[in-house]
């Protein structure tokens, strides 16, 4: 959506965020005062954007096993639904932002906030939480800022991008990937491997909250400093 913006303190406030100094919502609430096209002329510009080929036969092929796949964006939203339907892939779950037009100006509202604390605008971890708490082990797909949350908490990670790093900053197991078809691959190999033994795929694994208002207390709309 940049070539939509105005403001020169883009990338500026954007790198704040990618710090780690400022929360998604924030960001957001203030991006989207800056951007100054339609809606249709915004859906141009993500409909021109490339997409993994591999994506398509790996979410048939794990709906078709019976593992529920679902696309978790802490951004606007507003494209997802337009380009899963172009993948053919309309049915498929999206929890995002809600993000509305009138006319060259947008506001976003936030449905799948964690209620207790407002640094994300979508949270990832709670998303996460309540497939393992439904008794699923969760595998978690990513590549950048918003996913520094939810990596922490998944049973299984694959990175790549900014996401290797926040990883290996944090010390959390990781595989790194570059294509869809990587994790196509794996996933046969593991149902394969269930098929042949069914206790041979572990469960999902809880562990003690290091973001949000359990770890952070209540009432914060940023991130604690390193430090703090």
């Amino acid at each position: 959506m940049a070539e939509h913006v105005s403001g020169a303190d883009w990338e500026r406030i954007a790198a704040i965020y990618d710090a780690g100094l400022m929360a998604s919502r924030r960001l957001m609430e203030w991006e989207i005062k800056l951007i100054h096209a339609t809606e249709a002329q915004l859906l141009a510009t993500a409909a021109r954007q490339p997409h993994d080929p591999g994506f398509v036969p790996f979410a048939r092929r794990a709906m078709a096993a019976g593992i529920p796949v679902e696309v978790v964006s802490d951004g606007f939203g507003f494209f997802i639904g337009p380009a899963l339907a172009r993948l053919g892939l309309a049915d498929l779950p999206i929890v995002t932002a809600r993000t509305t037009f009138d006319g060259r100006r947008g506001s976003i509202a936030f449905p799948n906030a964690n209620p207790s604390c407002q640094v994300c605008g979508t949270c990832k971890r709670q998303r996460i939480l309540g497939h393992q708490a439904a008794g699923r082990a969760v595998v978690f797909i990513g590549d950048g800022e918003s996913d520094r949350y939810a990596a922490g908490y998944s049973d299984m990670v694959f990175a790549k991008r900014s996401l290797v790093r926040l990883c290996l900053e944090h010390g959390w197991p990781f595989d790194r990937w570059t294509a869809f078809s990587e994790i196509h691959a794996w996933l046969d190999r593991q149902l394969a491997l269930f098929a042949a033994d069914p206790a041979s795929l572990p469960g999902p694994r809880r562990r003690p909250p290091f973001c949000g208002a359990e770890a952070w207390g209540p009432g914060r709309f940023d991130p604690p400093s390193p430090g703090e």
